[in-house]
């Protein structure tokens, strides 16, 4: 199943994408966080490791577990976040290859994206507030705004694989808050 839905993200269907976000995002974020003891720092250094994940996922090794070769680059980038933030201010930068970026669907309606549109506006609004404010952020602009992924990478100042790793959280978020008040 695990290899399946990597070879599908290597195809760049969302929804393997999707799978491997949601099926290891807890990992990888108790992980971060038991070491940098900040959630906003864990969940930034979480989006930039699947991130990276993502475009490097031709290099991985099948032959050793999905989950430690995510928390080693969870922990190398975490490492990095570290020494950056000693000597000067966090930047954040990634270098991401315009082929994958290029095969993350920007504009087919995922299940979650259905769920939002049918839901009453305001009811909606109230739902987002709940989301954390970098969530909300997202969400906001590409919904709202209706802006392209890329615009909203420039107008966050964030690399583009970010925005959508945030996104993709932030719909997640949304939907449990959804079908947990249904």
């Amino acid at each position: 199943m695990l290899k399946t839905q990597i070879a599908d993200a290597i195809e760049g269907q969302q929804t393997a994408y999707k799978f491997l976000l949601d099926g290891y995002w807890n990992l990888v974020y108790g992980f971060l966080l038991k070491r940098v003891h900040n959630e906003y720092e864990a969940e930034e250094i979480s989006i930039e490791t699947f991130s990276k994940a993502f475009d490097k996922l031709t290099q991985y090794d099948d032959n050793y577990e999905f989950s430690t070769w995510l928390i080693t680059i969870s922990k190398n980038l975490q490492i990095d976040h570290f020494r950056k933030k000693k000597s000067k201010p966090l930047h954040k930068s990634l270098e991401i290859s315009e082929e994958l970026l290029n095969n993350i669907a920007d504009g087919n309606l995922s299940p979650e994206d259905l769920l939002i549109k049918e839901q009453n506006l305001a009811e909606l609004l109230r739902y987002i507030k709940l989301l954390k404010p970098h969530y909300q952020e997202v969400i906001n602009l590409f919904y709202f705004q209706e802006l392209s992924y890329k615009e909203i990478s420039f107008k966050i100042s964030e690399p583009l694989s970010n925005v959508k790793v945030r996104l993709l959280r932030a719909r997640k978020l949304l939907t449990e808050i959804i079908t947990s008040s249904i």
